[in-house]
């Protein structure tokens, strides 16, 4: 991700943030988003190059902590927030970015372990951490939670049903914790995301991706940046009374999955000869 520095508007200035799946991607652009914002940033991830995001973090002026856990784990889960909680304070921010995407099977041929798993992690995670977080916004009487979903939870995903169910499943925890906290000051929000060029997108077969941005009536992918200045925006006062919402970040690609017959019309009408 290319720093911006000189756009920020400080919506976070004060606030203290945990993004988990913070070592690449679009968790560790929201990171460095978030600390250019005025966040202290907490960073997780399973991978140990989380550290490095917390490193930048703190080159940029803000102060940072990480922790390497599996958000699966309650336990770990639990170690990892108090470590955070020690060295920044309390958890005002949250975002449920974590997530695998790795299990590609049909369901007739679809692992138990695999889509355990999945649903362990996509799913079971963003609850472990909410359930970590939370009190203390209670009490506080402000906290925003951020969950990233995706397209595949209103549209189905092909050979990929346990992704599927458990970015729907956030969903529905997301308008849960609205309901049960709304009154409490805290928002939680889900954001759908579609293609975002990210470094699993660009390792993708050529032709794949050629397809892919044929059915976005954008033309392209969204960029990490795009990503990470929405998350923020939520996270801000700005956002105060918006909860509970399901946020598409596509590029309109929704618009067109279900009416494509076949990738050649896809073609066709990515290049304007239908």
């Amino acid at each position: 991700m290319k720093e911006s520095h000189g756009k920020f508007c400080m919506l976070l200035k004060g606030r203290t943030a945990l993004i988990t799946g913070a070592a690449r991607g679009i968790g560790r652009a929201t990171a460095l988003v978030m600390a250019g914002e005025g966040a202290d940033v907490g960073v997780v991830d399973l991978l140990p190059e989380v550290e490095q995001t917390s490193r930048q973090i703190r080159e940029m002026g803000r102060r940072s902590a990480w922790a390497v856990l599996d958000i699966a784990e309650p336990v770990q889960v639990r170690d990892g927030v108090e470590r955070i909680r020690t060295e920044l304070g309390e958890v005002e921010v949250l975002v449920n970015n974590a997530g695998i995407v790795a299990n590609i099977a049909r369901l007739v041929k679809m692992d138990h372990a695999a889509w355990q798993r999945e649903i362990a992690v996509n799913l079971g995670g963003a609850f472990n951490m909410i359930k970590e977080v939370i009190g203390p916004m209670v009490k506080n009487k402000w906290g925003r939670i951020i969950n990233i979903s995706s397209g595949a939870a209103t549209g189905g995903l092909n050979r990929q049903s346990a992704y599927a169910a458990s970015k729907a499943g956030l969903l529905g925890l997301t308008k849960t914790v609205t309901l049960e906290h709304a009154r409490d000051g805290i928002t939680c929000n889900a954001i759908l995301f579609g293609l975002i060029h990210t470094e699993l997108v660009e390792m993708m077969p050529e032709e794949i991706k050629e397809g892919a941005r044929a059915v976005i009536p954008a033309g392209r992918f969204g960029k990490m940046e795009e990503a990470a200045c929405l998350v923020a925006f939520l996270a801000s006062e700005l956002a105060a009374y918006i909860n509970g919402a399901e946020i598409d970040l596509d590029g309109g690609m929704r618009l067109n999955v279900g009416s494509l017959g076949s990738r050649k019309e896809a073609r066709e009408l990515g290049s304007g000869k239908s």
